[in-house]
Parts: structure tokens; sequence; C-alpha cells
């Protein structure tokens, strides 16, 4: 049996809502697929752009993939709205690929949690925005993004 994820649905205030969102930004901001993959249920089922994803072994294949290729990842999400066992995101990353081009990565997330807090359904739309290395906003070295460093809304993103 997998361990429980706090904060547990259901979500009923802001900041349990926050709190599973940062959880969640602080592990994909580790980069490590597998830690990242514990977070959802056994059969979770994701839609991640065009690409359908259906467990752990997949998810956790997915992530070794995507972060193979977007290099140098930071993360920042942001609630958007909650209620019950559903979480909506709206987020932004930054990376670059091998050849150095940067981007940042725009999106929303629909979330849906079991009694254990664990995720059973992850649905992202995803745009990449080219930038100019100049143009960066996420400067935190690699890793959980420092506490006192700007949200999105803080940023005009």
């Amino acid at each position: 049996m997998d361990a429980e994820r706090p904060p547990l649905p259901p979500y009923l205030t802001p900041e349990d809502a926050a709190r599973k969102a940062r959880g969640a930004e602080d592990a994909w901001n580790s980069r490590d697929p597998a830690r990242v993959a514990l977070a959802y249920t056994a059969d979770c089922h994701w839609r991640n752009r065009g690409e359908f994803i259906k467990g752990r072994p997949e998810i956790e294949a997915f992530l070794t993939r995507k972060w193979q290729k977007e290099l140098d990842y930071r993360l920042i999400k942001e609630v958007w709205a909650y209620t019950d066992d559903r979480i909506a995101v709206r987020f932004a990353y930054e990376w670059h690929d091998d050849s150095g081009n940067w981007f940042r990565s725009y999106g929303n997330e629909n979330w849906e949690f079991d009694a254990r807090g664990l995720m059973q359904r992850r649905i992202a739309s995803i745009n990449d925005l080219p930038i100019k290395e100049a143009d960066r906003l996420f400067h935190w070295p690699l890793g959980r993004r420092p506490d006192d460093h700007p949200g999105l809304t803080d940023l005009g993103l």
C-alpha cells in the first residue's frame, strides 16, 4: 500500500491547495523521475500535451526522457482553482536544449486525487516559447525554488 501524501482531500482552503501545489513543484524541480512518480497512483492516467501515459513506469520513463531534453529545468506552479479532490494549477518553467536554445514553457494542469492524496489523473496543456537567455526569470540554483523567489503572479506571468 502506498503511503499517504498530505495534504489529503478534500481541499477546503487555499492553503491546503497551495501546499499540495508547492509539494508537486518541489518534487518536479528535483528532476528525479522515481521520486516524482511516487506522488501518483500506480495506475494514474496522464495526458501531457498530445501524449497519453498510464501508470508509474510510464510516468518515470516519460520524465526521464523529458529531463534529458529539457536541461537546467526550473519550474513554478500556482493554484488556479480547487475543490474537494481536484486542483487546477498554472505553471511556467524555463529550460534549454542541448544546442543552448532557451525556452519558457507555459501551461495548465488539472489534477484529481484519491483519498490518500495520490494523484490519479493529470491533464496538462503546455506551450513552448523561445526566449533569449537574457530574458530568463528563473535564476535560483537547480533544485527547490527558494521561498523568497517570486511566484508567477509576482513575475507578471
